[in-house]
């Protein structure tokens, strides 16, 4: 089994980090909040007093942090973990960064005779603890053959992208995607509300015909159809209306840095920015519906 150190044990980390542990590696864990060290150190993650200390003499070092400047400081500061590991260590960034970061990152790896990948993940706080996230790898196929197997212990299911920043490009793809088309149901919904239309039965239509979507059938935006969607559960996040807007923000960079027309991304961007800036950065994203039904005429 593999001795790992893991940096970030926040809602995603942490989870993450217990399952590696479940899975027979050693894992030492950094983390500047005391109540992520306290609940990774219950699941049997080693608490280090210092990121460099989680990175020396690992098999491999894994990140989940909440920015590309946070992340490129964290790997190449005088005390950071790319100066305390040894050589040939892989180093996995989960985090979910702008594309420039992350190839940033590989190429520090690379100078100092180390592995990368950049491998953000999909799934939210319940893949997280369920080990089901979806993983978007880039980075060499070396470098992927040796991450597979600890990916793995974290996710269910796992794609190489390519190479360095594929992985990031991957996922602020799909969540731009994801964002749309929560925006989308959620209208639809609202839309049905003042038409007199029952939800369930504009479900039982659209789950099965060609407004079928991840958004609607797993993610429901209203209560009632998906049990164990945050609809039924007061919005509690499963993915919070505050990191999608993140994502949004990443895409729009990418696009612009581009030249990619993004009409939608860019409006969907800035429908979640109002909704976080009206204090509702901390539901789940798919509360967006409530801020879109609140805006429209009484039936």
């Amino acid at each position: 089994m593999a001795r790992i150190g893991f940096i970030g044990l926040g809602n995603m980390g942490g989870p993450m980090a217990a399952n590696l542990v479940r899975a027979g590696h050693a894992v030492l864990g950094f983390d500047t909040v005391p109540a992520a060290r306290e609940a990774a150190a219950a699941a049997g993650v080693t608490i280090v007093a210092l990121a460099a200390e989680a990175a020396r003499d690992a098999d491999a070092v894994i990140t989940m942090l909440p920015s590309g400047p946070i992340v490129r400081a964290v790997y190449e500061a005088a005390d950071g973990i790319l100066p305390a590991a040894r050589a040939g260590t892989l180093f996995i960034d989960c985090s979910t960064i702008d594309v420039d970061s992350a190839r940033a990152a590989h190429a520090m790896a690379a100078g100092r005779g180390m592995l990368a990948l950049d491998a953000p993940v999909s799934g939210g706080v319940g893949g997280a603890s369920a080990g089901t996230l979806t993983f978007m790898v880039g980075g060499s196929a070396e470098a992927f053959e040796r991450g597979e197997p600890l990916l793995a212990a974290m996710g269910r299911r796992i794609v190489h992208c390519g190479g360095a920043g594929a992985g990031q490009a991957a996922k602020i793809c799909n969540n731009m995607i994801l964002g749309i088309s929560m925006i989308a149901v959620s209208e639809a919904f609202a839309l049905a509300d003042r038409l007199g239309l029952d939800r369930q039965k504009l479900f039982d239509v659209a789950s099965t015909a060609s407004g079928q979507c991840w958004s609607l059938t797993s993610y429901c935006p209203v209560p009632g159809p998906v049990p164990a969607s945050p609809a039924n559960h007061e919005y509690r996040p499963g993915f919070a209306a505050a990191l999608m807007l993140k994502d949004l923000g990443l895409a729009m960079e990418a696009a612009a840095a581009t030249g990619t027309e993004t009409a939608l991304g860019r409006h969907a961007r800035d429908i979640y920015a109002a909704f976080a800036e009206s204090g509702h950065g901390g539901e789940d994203f798919s509360a967006i519906f409530r801020a879109i039904s609140a805006a429209s005429k009484p039936a």
